[in-house]
């Protein structure tokens, strides 16, 4: 109905009705108690003291009902709206008191009842006839639909406006979170109580592949913070590792490509953003696996190699250059039966059996190596840095198709990279 207001039908303006309304506006003020009292009695939440705000407002709200019904009782204009803003204020003010509207409402019906029995006996008094009587109720109860609705309104009015604020803070807090250089803790506690959003000990930031959010709008639990307006959709889930919001993320981006970042500390946001956009980016590559959710806890190496690739990359060029001097086709047996040594404590019969291989073919291999990597492969430090170069070029190598004109393998010195 929106602000337009009923015509209400009432019997015909007479002497009786006349009188009616005089002796109402006379009593209104004992009327008001009269349904104040009745509503206080019968209503828990309207039981306060009589000096409470709230029961001021909703005295004043039951004064303006009852000054429009008489005024519809003697046909008087009806542009004043004053008791239609009363109730659209006692809405909102319950909503922002954070009670439901079903309160309100018994008291706005509980408040006709205790008008229409004083009409009843006043009809009765008057010997009223039955349609008379009839049109009065039609009149009353058509009256405090209006009330119910203007209320209503009020209370839709307030939730949209406190929903759309609260949405607000929560973004600016998910923004500060993810700031870099990381804000102070001082200034995310402040942010994280304007938007009424409990601080966890841990939280995870994700990062969604931006395509996928114009596809498919995940369904998410009121508790995450949610930044899919974002030039990189981010999300920041408290308490990640809880076997309950994993479920969560799993179900609410099990259509997405994303990158779930490690759980750190509210106040280290901004390193948990880096490192799933890190993630997000290899998997899309192929440098590590993942073609729906890529967990950074699962690909703490990867990322650890590969924060630097022009770095790493003059790094495998160093310490595979030997492999240069052998045919293409030698390469990636040598540099896997190479890394299988490494990782199996240089144990042959260990090394034969991850490759699938005789151990006699594992000893010829290791005989080439080590005419080609010489004291590399005996001293601790080249070692550690050839394991690097060698799973470097492995993740490179069986993770990015080759080119069709790609002369010689990716990862290799030499090679088209």
């Amino acid at each position: 109905m929106g602000a337009q207001l009923r015509t209400v039908a009432v019997p015909a303006v007479d002497h009786t009705l006349q009188r009616a309304a005089a002796q109402f506006r006379a009593e209104i003020g004992e009327l008001a108690e009269e349904t104040m009292l009745e509503i206080q009695a019968k209503i828990p939440e309207f039981a306060r003291p009589a000096n409470d705000d709230h029961n001021h407002a909703v005295r004043a709200g039951v004064e303006h009902a009852l000054r429009r019904f008489l005024d519809i009782l003697e046909r008087r204009g009806t542009d004043n709206t004053d008791w239609r803003d009363a109730y659209r204020a006692i809405g909102a003010g319950e909503m922002r008191e954070g009670r439901s509207l079903d309160a309100l409402q018994s008291a706005i019906r509980l408040g006709g009842r205790v008008g229409w029995r004083r009409l009843v006996r006043f009809a009765e008094n008057e010997s009223l006839s039955v349609s008379a009587i009839s049109s009065l109720a039609d009149a009353i109860w058509a009256h405090i639909d209006e009330l119910s609705e203007a209320s209503a309104e009020g209370y839709a009015e307030a939730r949209s406006a406190e929903v759309g604020e609260l949405d607000r803070r929560r973004q600016r807090l998910l923004d500060l979170l993810v700031a870099d250089p990381p804000p102070a803790e001082e200034a995310v506690n402040a942010a994280a109580l304007a938007a009424r959003w409990p601080l966890p000990k841990r939280l995870a930031v994700i990062v969604i592949k931006p395509s996928d959010v114009l596809t498919v709008r995940p369904i998410l639990s009121p508790e995450v913070l949610a930044g899919l307006g974002r030039a990189e959709p981010t999300l920041i889930v408290p308490d990640p590792e809880s076997p309950a919001q994993v479920r969560m993320i799993v179900n609410a981006l099990v259509r997405h490509r994303a990158a779930i970042g490690p759980a750190v500390p509210p106040v280290e946001a901004t390193n948990s953003l880096r490192w799933a956009h890190r993630a997000l980016e290899l998997a899309s590559r192929g440098v590590i696996a993942g073609e729906g959710l890529v967990w950074c806890d699962n690909h703490f190496a990867d990322l650890t190699i590969f924060q630097d690739e022009a770095l790493l990359t003059s790094l495998v060029r160093r310490r595979l250059k030997p492999l240069s001097q052998v045919r293409e086709n030698q390469r990636e047996p040598l540099a896997d039966t190479l890394l299988a040594w490494l990782q199996q404590n240089m144990n042959a019969n260990a090394v034969a059996a991850t490759l699938h291989v005789h151990p006699q073919t594992v000893r010829r291999r290791l005989r080439q190596l080590d005419q080609l990597f010489g004291d590399q492969v005996h001293d601790c430090d080249a070692r550690f840095e050839l394991e690097i170069a060698l799973r470097t070029e492995r993740a490179r190598r069986t993770r990015r198709p080759r080119r069709p004109d790609a002369v010689a393998r990716p990862g290799f010195p030499g090679s088209v990279m």
